[in-house]
C-alpha cells in the first residue's frame, strides 16, 4: 500500500472541507482511468479520502504522483475498511469480475459502478453484493488511462442509476449523494430503459460515425479522396469524432447491449432510407421538411451544451 504524504499532492487543491460528501465515509476507486480518475479528484478535493485499486505498480505510482488518491494498492484488501466502494472499470472487466475483488469487498460498504450498460451488469452484480447500485455517470472525454482523470468532468452532467426492487434505499441515496455532490444530476431509471436511451444516444453515433468515416476512407479514386482530405474542416471531425474512438470500447457497447443498438441501428436505417428516397425521386420539398424536423429535434437533445471533448460515455 502507498499512501500520500503531507498535502493533498495536486495544485488546486485547498484544505479539506466539510461537505455532503463526508457521509460517504472512506471511499475505494477500483480502476483510475478517465472516470475513476476524475470521481477521485473530485472526491479528494472535497475532503474525502480515497483508496484507489489498480492493475499495476506503475500506474500506481503515477495516480500518487498526480495526487489522484490519499492511498494505492494493486491487491484487493486495500477496499476492506472502505465505505463506499466504485467499480471503475471497462465494461468487460465489471461483468467478469476477478473473485479476489468480489470476496475483498466490505459487507456494509455501498458498492456502485459506472458502466454504460445496466440490465447486463445488474445480472452479474445484483447477487454478488448486497448493496451494491448500479449507476451511469454521463461524462467523458477521448482520454483515457491514469492520466485522464479531470476535475469537474461530471459537473452538469446526468448521472443514471437504474435501482430495482431489491435494491439497498439507504445505499440508493449515498449513491445520490455521490452524483450530486459531484455536480451531477441526479436520475433514476428502468435498467432497459437506460439501455435502449443509451443505445440511441451514444452506442448508435459510434456505429454511425464509424460508418461514415468508412464510407470516405474507401473512395477509391485518390484524387478525390486526397480532396476530401484537405477538404474535411469542423464539420466533418464533429459527426466523425467518436467514430475515431477506442475500438474495444465501442466492441464492448455492441456486446454487451446488443439488442438495444440493433433495435436503434434499424430506426437510423429507415431514417436513412426516407432521405435517401426523397433524393432519388427528387421530391425536394418532402426533403426539406424532414430536414426542417430534424433541425427542431436537435436543441432537444443538445441544449445543455455538450463539451467538444466528449465521447462515448
Amino acid at each position: 500500500m502507498v499512501k500520500q504524504h503531507g498535502g493533498l499532492g495536486w495544485a488546486g487543491m485547498g484544505e479539506e472541507r466539510s461537505t455532503g460528501l463526508q457521509a460517504l465515509g472512506k471511499v475505494g476507486v477500483v480502476g483510475l482511468g478517465l472516470i475513476g480518475g476524475s470521481i477521485a479528484l473530485d472526491l479528494r478535493e472535497q475532503g474525502v479520502p480515497v483508496t484507489g485499486l489498480v492493475h499495476r505498480d506503475s500506474t500506481a505510482a503515477r495516480a500518487m504522483q498526480r495526487g489522484l488518491v490519499d492511498e494505492v494498492s494493486c491487491h484487493p484488501f486495500c477496499l476492506s475498511d472502505c465505505n463506499t466502494v466504485i467499480l471503475a472499470l471497462p465494461i468487460e472487466a465489471l461483468l467478469t469480475p476477478e473473485p479476489q475483488l468480489v470476496e475483498a469487498l466490505p459487507a456494509h460498504a455501498v458498492v456502485t459502478d459506472v458502466g454504460s450498460v445496466k440490465g447486463a451488469v445488474l445480472e452479474v452484480w445484483r447477487d454478488r453484493h448486497p448493496r451494491f447500485v448500479a449507476a451511469h455517470p454521463m461524462a467523458g472525454t477521448d482520454q483515457s488511462g491514469v492520466d485522464a482523470g479531470l476535475p469537474g468532468l461530471f459537473r452538469g452532467r446526468p448521472w443514471v442509476a437504474t435501482p430495482e426492487p431489491s435494491t439497498d434505499p439507504q445505499a440508493l441515496a449515498s449513491v445520490k449523494v455521490l452524483a450530486e455532490g459531484l455536480g451531477g444530476e441526479w436520475i433514476t431509471a428502468d435498467a432497459a430503459c437506460h439501455d435502449q436511451a443509451v443505445a440511441l444516444v451514444s452506442h448508435l453515433p459510434v456505429m454511425v460515425s464509424a460508418a461514415l468515416l468508412r464510407a470516405v476512407g474507401d473512395e477509391r479514386d485518390p484524387r478525390i479522396l486526397d480532396l476530401a482530405r484537405r477538404l474535411a474542416s469542423s464539420g466533418f471531425a464533429d459527426t466523425t469524432r467518436v467514430g475515431g474512438g477506442n475500438p474495444a470500447l465501442g466492441t464492448a457497447m455492441a456486446c454487451r447491449n446488443t439488442d438495444a443498438l440493433l433495435k436503434a441501428l434499424a430506426a437510423y436505417r429507415w431514417s436513412l432510407e426516407q432521405l435517401e428516397e426523397a433524393i432519388l425521386s427528387g421530391h425536394w420539398a418532402q426533403l426539406e421538411n424532414e430536414l426542417q424536423k430534424t433541425s427542431t429535434l436537435r436543441p432537444g437533445f443538445v441544449e445543455k451544451g455538450l463539451s467538444p471533448l466528449s465521447s462515448p460515455e
